[in-house]
């Protein structure tokens, strides 16, 4: 059997701050919220790319990082796999553009789109690779997230968008690192937020860009029991049928995007909030990047050790849910700087 283990991490936050002041300002004639936002999901500031970034340029650094600390080249690269819903392009695939600009010249690559949810989709998607396949050893998986570029500045939903990177390289393995994985979906709220107009359902016009279908919007509310009710059963499920109890996990990464709903998961779940690892708080929501960053961040922090079993949780707009467990079989640490004192 061969078997796939996460043995490096990287990251990438760019440098231009937005800090809940500035949106503060910004949207002083609704009455109070930012403030309301900023209790509600513990994010106090996010970080932008430079305006003449694509999001390949935004996944460099952190694709460069994740092998550097793998000690490998680009050119080890059997596969690449890339995790956005804010691509350079509709075609071609952004994984093509990254693997150009890093060089990773022997590389396969695709493009996962399900939003929050591809970076565990990539993981799981890495990890059966490797085990299927023979000629694979190297797998380089990334989530990236430039959403701020393709909303509108005066969409008040603008408070959750922070630019941001995580990557993590996959080797083959003798023992299992990578344990299970599960997904969840409900296509129902495929309209509730998103950017409708630009595909084929409606093509880019002159009217869509006027009515503003061509950036990302919220058309509707999702109800908090998506998340609430949703990550308690992918959690329980991910335990059952990875043959462990839930109490045996020692890390839970989900998506960043309210604080509140973590702790309010951990305690469904019985588990203390410790175990679960934010960075939210300093990063903004950072979407398919978040768990990627996260799990990095927790690497730096020495909460993601060898011998750990990590269960990571994402969820997308449309929506998508998905979940991947790891033994961390790889000592991942490495000198670097914990989120909030970067960049």
């Amino acid at each position: 059997m061969r078997y796939a283990d996460i043995v490096a991490t990287g990251s990438y936050l760019p440098e231009i701050e937005m800090p809940n002041d500035v949106l503060r300002q910004r949207f002083a004639h609704l009455d109070g919220f930012v403030d309301k936002m900023e209790e509600r999901t513990g994010i106090l500031r996010r970080w932008y790319a430079p305006d003449d970034w694509a999001t390949s340029d935004l996944a460099l650094p952190a694709a460069r990082q994740a092998l550097e600390r793998a000690g490998r080249r680009p050119e080890d690269v059997d596969l690449l796999i890339l995790g956005t819903d804010s691509p350079d392009y509709i075609t071609p695939a952004t994984s093509t553009v990254l693997q150009h600009k890093l060089g990773a010249v022997h590389a396969g690559t695709f493009d996962i789109g399900c939003a929050c949810a591809s970076f565990p989709t990539g993981l799981a998607t890495a990890a059966g690779w490797i085990a299927a396949n023979p000629s694979i050893h190297t797998v380089l998986v990334v989530g990236v997230y430039l959403m701020h570029r393709l909303a509108d500045a005066d969409d008040p939903m603008i408070f959750f968008y922070g630019d941001g990177a995580g990557a993590a390289v996959l080797e083959a393995a003798d023992e299992p690192g990578f344990i299970n994985a599960a997904a969840q979906a409900d296509g129902a709220y495929a309209k509730h937020w998103g950017i409708l107009a630009g595909g084929t359902a409606e093509p880019a016009s002159v009217e869509a860009v006027k009515a503003g279908r061509t950036q990302v919007r919220l058309l509707e509310r999702y109800p908090p029991e998506v998340n609430h009710q949703g990550w308690p059963r992918l959690a329980r499920r991910l335990a059952k049928e990875g043959g462990f109890p839930l109490a045996d996990v020692d890390l839970l990464i989900f998506s960043q995007v309210r604080k509140p709903s973590i702790e309010l998961v951990m305690d469904e779940l019985g588990l203390p909030r410790h175990k679960a690892h934010t960075i939210m708080e300093s990063c903004g929501y950072t979407g398919s990047a978040c768990l990627g960053m996260a799990l990095h961040d927790a690497v730096l922090r020495g909460k993601a050790k060898a011998g750990d079993l990590v269960m990571f949780v994402g969820s997308g707009v449309g929506y998508n849910q998905a979940g991947a467990v790891f033994r961390l079989r790889s000592s991942l640490a490495a000198p670097s700087r914990p989120m909030e004192e970067a960049p």
